[in-house]
């Protein structure tokens, strides 16, 4: 429930001998973790020597190692406050915006005490969604690989044997979305979490408007009492207030960003425009600032999907990620987004939270969102962690009341995007032939798969085939023809 329908990669798993690997890492686990790069979640002036600065903070210096292989150069101000509150064992809630390093801020003083005291079952991470929670365990990893950690991710969409199976081999961090977690301590013999030391709650604002409230509810009856508690949220609401009394004991509060706001390096700009040509506007904005790396956010899964064939047709190369697709897709899209592979993902409200995808250049709301907070979970896609982005707003004329509330919520007005209206014209009869192109794949697929055949080629998730987009509408024509 409040999961999208998707499936998960399979989980990883570090040395097998837990106190042996938790006390040392190989030379070879260490050339690994260096030579790795990342963007990470690290801004900030940095200092004389990067490592000192996580070091002072109380992180020891393997850990603090890690966080340099993965690019981090200097602590971001939810881990400069948060960590050595965690470090000193208190129970921590902290607010702070999207993309302000808040995984590494919980992460990394959980790994600190399991390097002390190594016991399978140590921490459990809920977050709200299947991406998230792979993207969590993955820095957990990253960041643990010295100290032969042992993770799991538990989701749905994945086979629960195969999940119990790697629940069998006492994993040190677990990581999951709440209903599944509630599966297998319900179902999943031998498995219980009566010496966890560590609950985190991830994007807890989520995590609760998804209704996931009884689950973690059954969780917190069968955890131990003497525990810590962390929980991390963009914004401190009712629920999230209730929540924090009923499993938080004397928490500090770290407060980084006390209203919905964005970030200072962030380009924000509108772009006021009749409705009936708004395909042709952001195919103009896109061609304008060509070689940037872009997220369409579109308010439903067909805006999607309609977007992301529509732009391949045109040459673009776009790819969709929403709710709709499996969950093999849906990371298959969003790791082509983020190798490079392709450069502009056109995505739904699902991938709009909890993301780190670094190189974003720019966020494009396609449809301004109906909720205005949602758009600053949106353009928290880009100017993560002290680079500079660009966010562009297309505005209809059914969209005014909606943008002006957006412009109250942050308290800024945006600029308008210059445009040359003659420049926009001449896209307009081969935008128009793109987009009925794409309706018209858009019903072949959802034929063919009403009629439970593949769709192997015309799958709008994707396509590789470089002569098949070169020829698409003819071949698509003539198949019609054929069948008539």
């Amino acid at each position: 429930r409040g999961e999208p329908s998707a499936r998960a990669p399979p989980t990883r798993e570090g040395n097998r001998d837990t106190r042996s690997a938790m006390g040392r890492g190989s030379n070879e686990q260490r050339k690994r973790t260096n030579g790795e790069a990342g963007s990470g979640s690290g801004s900030g002036s940095g200092s004389a020597d990067p490592k000192k600065a996580f070091t002072d903070l109380g992180v020891c210096s393997a850990l603090a190692e890690g966080c340099l292989a993965l690019g981090w150069k200097s602590p971001t101000d939810i881990q400069r406050q948060a960590v050595p509150q965690l470090i000193d064992g208190k129970d921590v809630i902290g607010l702070a915006q999207t993309g302000s390093g808040k995984t590494g801020a919980f992460a990394l003083p959980i790994l600190q005490e399991l390097l002390d005291k190594p016991q399978p079952f140590f921490a459990l991470v809920l977050s709200p969604t299947r991406e998230l929670a792979i993207q969590i365990a993955e820095q957990f990893e990253a960041l643990g690989v010295t100290i032969g950690l042992k993770s799991v991710v538990l989701v749905g969409g994945v086979d629960m044997m195969a999940q119990s199976i790697a629940l069998g081999r006492r994993p040190h961090v677990i990581v999951g979305t709440p209903g599944r977690v509630v599966d297998h301590l319900s179902n999943t013999k031998g498995f219980n979490l009566n010496k966890l030391k560590h609950l985190v709650l991830d994007e807890a604002d989520r995590l609760l408007n998804m209704d996931f409230e009884q689950e973690i509810d059954q969780i917190l009856k069968v955890i131990p009492r003497d525990r810590r508690t962390q929980l991390f949220s963009a914004t401190m609401t009712s629920k999230v207030q209730k929540l924090q009394r009923a499993c938080l004991k004397n928490p500090v509060r770290v407060e980084i960003c006390s209203k919905y706001s964005t970030v200072d390096t962030l380009r924000q700009q509108y772009l006021f425009i009749p409705a009936k040509f708004k395909e042709c506007y952001l195919v103009y904005a896109l061609t304008e600032l060509s070689g940037s790396t872009a997220v369409i956010f579109t308010r439903t899964c067909d805006g999607a999907r309609r977007n992301a064939l529509l732009l391949r047709n045109l040459g673009f190369a776009s790819i969709p990620i929403h709710g709709n697709m499996s969950q093999a897709k849906r990371i298959g899209s969003l790791n082509k987004f983020k190798s490079g592979d392709r450069n502009i993902l056109v995505a739904t409200d699902v991938a709009s939270r909890g993301l780190d995808i670094p190189s974003v250049d720019m966020v494009i709301n396609y449809d301004v969102p109906l909720n205005p907070k949602d758009y600053v979970h949106r353009v928290g896609r880009t100017a993560r962690a002290g680079r500079s982005g660009r966010s562009l707003t297309l505005v209809t004329q059914y969209d005014v009341e909606m943008f002006q509330k957006i412009e109250h919520l942050i308290g800024k007005k945006m600029e308008n995007f210059e445009t040359q209206e003659e420049a926009v014209l001449v896209l307009q009869e081969r935008t128009s032939e793109a987009s009925r192109l794409a309706s018209m794949q858009m019903r072949e697929t959802d034929s063919r798969k009403g009629r439970k055949r593949s769709a192997k080629n015309l799958d709008d998730d994707d396509t590789n085939d470089q002569e098949h987009r070169a020829e698409l509408g003819l071949r698509y024509v003539k198949s019609r023809k054929s069948r008539k």
